[in-house]
């Protein structure tokens, strides 16, 4: 082998001042033209998802000169100060809901706790504008909720009583908090368990009583981590257009959606799209700025993890009410409408063909963006780990900044590239072929599987890169020293070992675009529907009845990624 490498290492100049081994020659040479095939790849898919973001700029710059002065004076203040009423109090409530039940089920011991750890991620599988369309059958001044509880109290009629209407603000904040708080859940506990038992012994020696351990030591520590939850459920507040349209509640998505749609004015609702890029620049400089002097330590012993204190009977049944609620609201109380609803509908009517075609045609189109998502996903983490440095870390970060931006934005950003294109291919194969295309990327559905990959582009590139960094770069070498190029260690070594990473991503990928209603709702074909867009018009006529089957499907399949959650943070250590 050493003679092998010798002949294959070429000769050093006399200039050079120090040497090189064979081995490291070896390295040298192959790694050449494949890995900057990766590099180029991973160029390629930072700029598809920059063009959006580009074309938005480009299309609001387009816009009349009267029109800024008219959105800053009739449209933008309402749907700016609501937009950050609903995202002020949505925090609120995520944030108390997803640490108090994080540091419940982490530290202390209560009836149903080992259920509690799992079934607090419910509400992830009910999209915010499911739940929005359950609760306003459910709570309807006619339904059974406020029919009962009249029954109860003596009162004949709705004029007699009736609960505060939940189409208003405070309904919107409350509905959305009880569905979004799993983001803050999610990370928060992780921090809980990894901080080891003996911080806490510390403390408590330093005269910490054991009721103030999760003010004074754990919430301090995993305040980076609540910045993270709380981010992302503001970022999914943000992208909301069904729960918010349904409530009653105009922000700047709902302004977005009627400018284009309503009023046909794509220039006016591209420049409210930027300040509603500048809500999410916000948000994420707040995120950063929570981490910035996060830090990593990490003993060479294994540390203990916080062992749970049993409670007592009556603090014990208070703690197990407090993390029920949260799981009946969110998620038992709108799927158990649902499934009721459904099963009535199918008794009386049977499967429509309607709904059958609708679950295809979104099973495809999630299929297609997903397997898009993918590939482009693992070409930029393959470049990140075939040429470590500045340049594919700055590639790297462009190819995820599409999950901060909101569905609208991203439907925008793509209609205008994609709209002039279709027109050149038109004029093209009009001229040379004598043949009409029309709009072959819009009307085919192309337009949406872009949108998607744009908007999830970040969640197979950093679950892939997680993978691997898990891989030790020893294999790397060891399979290029045996004659294999980058292409070839990515083949045999890389991907093998991270099918476990990318399975995972594929699964969040494709979940999320089911279940996308924003950019579907703009970018979708003329007569094309999905299961998103139909539970949105039928909820928009008030026919509930008709949408509770599609409404339950997208809930049995976003309970896919919440058992496999589940199953991880099981296996993380108590």
């Amino acid at each position: 082998m050493t003679d092998v490498l010798t002949r294959a290492a070429p000769p050093a100049p006399a200039s050079q001042a120090r040497l090189r081994s064979p081995m490291a020659l070896r390295l040298r040479r192959v790694a050449g033209a494949p890995g900057r095939i990766w590099i180029v790849g991973a160029a390629l898919t930072a700029l598809l998802v920059a063009i959006p973001a580009l074309a938005l700029v480009r299309e609001a710059a387009r816009g009349s000169a009267g029109l800024w002065p008219h959105l800053l004076a009739h449209v933008i203040p309402d749907a700016a100060l609501q937009t950050a009423i609903l995202l002020t109090g949505v925090g609120v409530m995520v944030t108390v809901l997803g640490c108090v039940t994080a540091w419940l089920v982490t530290a202390h011991e209560f009836p149903g706790r080992r259920i509690f750890e799992w079934a607090l991620l419910l509400p992830l599988a009910t999209p915010t504008y499911i739940v929005a369309y359950a609760y306003l059958d459910l709570l309807h001044p006619l339904g059974a909720v406020q029919g009962s509880i009249r029954w109860l109290l003596g009162y004949a009629s709705p004029r007699d009583f009736r609960l505060p209407d939940i189409r208003s603000m405070t309904g919107c904040i409350i509905l959305l908090g009880f569905v979004l708080y799993p983001y803050v859940y999610l990370t928060s506990r992780a921090m809980f368990l990894t901080q080891a038992a003996n911080l806490v012994e510390a403390s408590r020696t330093l005269g910490t009583r054991r009721g103030q351990v999760f003010w004074r030591v754990a919430l301090p520590l995993a305040r980076p981590a609540i910045a993270v939850g709380v981010s992302l459920a503001l970022m999914e507040t943000l992208n909301d257009i069904g729960a918010s349209e349904f409530l009653g509640v105009n922000t700047l998505t709902i302004s977005i959606y009627t400018t284009w749609v309503t009023r046909s004015d794509l220039a006016g609702a591209a420049q409210i799209a930027l300040v509603m890029l500048a809500f999410v620049l916000v948000l994420v400089m707040a995120e950063r700025h929570a981490r910035r002097r996060q830090r990593y330590w990490t003993s060479p012993q294994r540390a203990r993890s916080l062992a749970p204190g049993r409670l007592g009977t009556g603090a014990g049944l208070a703690a197990a009410a407090f993390c029920a609620l949260p799981v009946v609201v969110g998620f038992l109380a709108p799927a158990s409408y649902l499934a009721a609803e459904a099963w009535k509908r199918f008794r009386f009517a049977g499967l429509s063909a309607n709904i059958l075609t609708e679950a295809v045609t979104t099973v495809a189109l999630a299929a297609v963006a997903t397997l898009t998502t993918l590939a482009l996903g693992l070409a930029v983490a393959s470049a990140a780990r075939a040429a470590p440095g500045r340049l594919t870390a700055l590639l790297q970060r462009l190819s995820t900044i599409g999950y901060a931006m909101p569905g609208t934005v991203v439907a925008i950003g793509v209609l205008v590239p994609l709209a002039a294109l279709d027109r050149w291919i038109d004029q093209s194969a009009q001229t040379w072929l004598g043949v009409a295309t029309g709009l072959a990327l819009i009307g085919s559905g192309a337009a949406l599987c872009y949108a998607y990959t744009v908007r999830f582009l970040a969640i197979p590139t950093g679950s892939v890169d997680a993978g691997f960094s898990r891989i030790p770069r020893s294999l790397d070498h060891a399979a290029r020293s045996l004659g294999e190029n980058v292409t070839g260690v990515f083949r045999r070594v890389h991907l093998p070992l991270s099918t476990s990473a990318l399975a995972s991503a594929g699964l969040l990928v494709f979940v999320d675009c089911m279940k996308e209603l924003p950019a579907t709702l703009l970018l979708r074909p003329l007569n094309m529907e999905t299961l998103a867009t139909h539970l949105y018009g039928e909820a928009a006529r008030g026919s509930y009845e008709d949408a509770a089957l599609a409404a339950l499907l997208i809930v049995l399949v976003g309970m896919a990624p919440v058992i496999v959650l589940a199953r991880i943070g099981r296996r993380q250590p108590e």
